[in-house]
């Protein structure tokens, strides 16, 4: 019977290496010996094979890359990985690739030309660099003279415009955004997709910045398989000074903690490392056991930020922004705790709270003021809280306790949340419709819907996003967008409300392109019950809310 086993030899193997151009190496710095096996001369390694020392192959090494060869030949722990790039003299770049071995006494590997790897080290779906192949570049670009900058970038709400798109279409967003990097970058930038949404670039230090740069040619819409798409980024950066002894992989590192706590402060954000973000992670451990119980201690509570009509300066009601009053933190925002609220499985239960406490809160308004009759109050829906059971029972609930009439409470709802399943969103909201509730569609104009089925949702408000409105006067995208969702409501019968109005003049703006309503800092923040009280009694005493002239 035939024997299937291959039995490998010398002369097969040294063919095998032959065909693909590639050799073999091992170096064991106890006998000062760097032996090659394999097609040596065909890679200019010929005066070298079968073995040399440490110091002709430092010899050999054309002299800009001399400090490279040490690199290669220094001792390292047993597990560590080389990639490198070498050039000997009379030869071509190299790439050599080994490991050292677990006796620590010797290292092994692969070299070959660089061309036979053109197509490895790059991302598939991007045609950036890969995070291993960028590290190992960027360590290289960290010895050249001059300041550097690292830039990581991560695009916001990629895990809904997963759900949203599906995987395909999503990846269809990817590759685009991963063009545009690449085109707004010369040569010598280092550009990467370095996670699932993650994007790098090193670059030298310049005006424009890097990160302007970055944030200006991907934050452009786009527009896949029919629906448009205006992608935001969290950005970090780090900056590596000439000189400064930091391995590429912690710079990368150091990146990834500033664009974390960017995305903890919201989208569009970005941070600077500072030593200050290293406690952040240990910070987050403590916050995770204050958070459990909170709800019942009484700390979270719903602040109220004022709607204005802006036709007449009116104030037309409030939105319920939640607010932790820790007692040894302060007052904290969402963005530092609404994130673990998701993953401890929390949502439902402050999502309930929050509805019960706004809707118990206007009823007493409307019933202590005389002018207030008309007052609403909107509560934010989390991300899958429009399917949660028992929803729709509790605003029929929560109507009959406090006697409020329809439409006085106001659910809003993210166009990512409706787009997960169109069908199965379109039959609860008209039954939350139907129990009374007022719907507003939040943050239009940053998803991936579809205007087929804004029309066949029962909604009767849409809010612009606040990063649309703030960047109007600069941003001609921002621009158009706002004047399109202004006149889609228009056309549609819905209101429309204007968030991130912080100053007199962007008020004044969006009245003359027809928005109803506007909130932001420009007219007040999110106030505890008793500010809002205070502010509500001004408002009826002058006839209109207080705006500030300048955000």
């Amino acid at each position: 019977m035939p024997n299937d086993r291959w039995i490998w030899d010398a002369t097969a193997t040294l063919e095998a290496l032959g065909a693909a151009s590639v050799a073999l190496w091992l170096w064991e710095p106890g006998l000062d010996r760097m032996s090659f096996t394999g097609p040596t001369r065909a890679l200019g390694l010929g005066p070298l094979a079968p073995e040399c020392s440490s110091a002709a192959l430092r010899a050999l090494t054309q002299p800009q890359d001399r400090s490279v060869a040490a690199e290669l030949l220094s001792v390292q722990v047993p597990g560590s990985e080389i990639e490198l790039r070498l050039k000997i003299l009379g030869g071509e770049q190299c790439l050599w690739r080994g490991v050292w071995l677990e006796d620590g006494v010797r290292a092994a590997g692969m070299v070959a030309a660089e061309t036979r790897f053109s197509v490895s080290g790059f991302d598939s779906l991007t045609g950036l660099l890969d995070r291993r192949t960028f590290v190992s570049r960027a360590q290289e670009r960290l010895r050249s003279p001059g300041d550097s900058i690292l830039v990581v970038a991560d695009l916001d709400r990629f895990r809904r415009l997963n759900e949203a798109l599906g995987h395909e279409r999503a990846d269809l967003v990817l590759a685009a955004l991963g063009a545009r990097l690449a085109a707004a970058f010369p040569s010598e930038a280092l550009t990467a997709r370095v996670g699932e949404d993650e994007f790098a670039v090193l670059a030298p230090r310049s005006r424009p910045g890097p990160e302007e740069v970055l944030r200006r040619a991907l934050e452009q819409p786009l527009r896949i398989s029919g629906l448009d798409i205006h992608p935001t980024l969290a950005l970090g950066a780090v900056e590596a000074e000439e000189g400064e002894e930091v391995e590429a992989a912690e710079l990368l590192r150091r990146a990834e903690l500033a664009v974390e706590t960017a995305k903890a402060e919201g989208r569009g954000s970005a941070v600077a490392y500072g030593r200050t973000l290293e406690s952040d992670g240990l910070s987050r451990l403590a916050l995770e056991g204050d958070l459990r119980g909170a709800i019942g201690r009484g700390e979270l509570r719903p602040h109220y930020q004022p709607i204005v009509d802006l036709t007449t300066g009116a104030l037309s009601g409030f939105e319920a922004l939640v607010r932790w009053n820790h007692p040894r933190r302060g007052l904290l925002t969402p963005d530092a705790f609404l994130g673990l609220c998701e993953e401890m499985g929390l949502i439902s239960e402050l999502g309930a709270f929050m509805q019960c406490d706004a809707a118990v809160q206007l009823a007493r308004w409307r019933r202590d003021h005389w002018a207030a009759g008309e007052l609403t109050v909107s509560v934010n829906l989390s991300t899958g809280e429009v399917y949660r059971e028992g929803l729709v029972n509790d605003i029929i609930r929560i109507r009959k306790e406090t006697g409020l009439p329809p439409g006085a409470l106001k659910l809003e709802v993210t166009e990512n949340d409706v787009m997960r399943d169109p069908d199965a969103a379109a039959i609860i909201l008209s039954d939350l419709k139907e129990a009374g509730a007022g719907l507003a569609l939040d943050d239009f104009g940053t998803g991936f819907s579809s205007l087929s089925y804004l029309a066949r949702l029962p909604f009767d408000t849409l809010k612009i996003d606040r990063y649309f409105v703030r960047t109007m006067a600069t941003n001609e995208g921002s621009a158009k967008i706002v004047s399109s969702v202004i006149k889609l409501g228009r056309d549609l019968s819905l209101e429309v409300v204007a968030e991130g109005v912080e100053s007199a003049q962007i008020a004044r703006r969006l009245r003359a392109l027809g928005c109803n309503y506007g909130q932001g800092y420009g007219y007040a923040p999110a106030l505890s019950p008793q500010e809002a009280e205070v502010y509500l009694n001004e408002c009826y005493v002058d006839g209109a809310a207080p705006v500030k002239p300048r955000g």
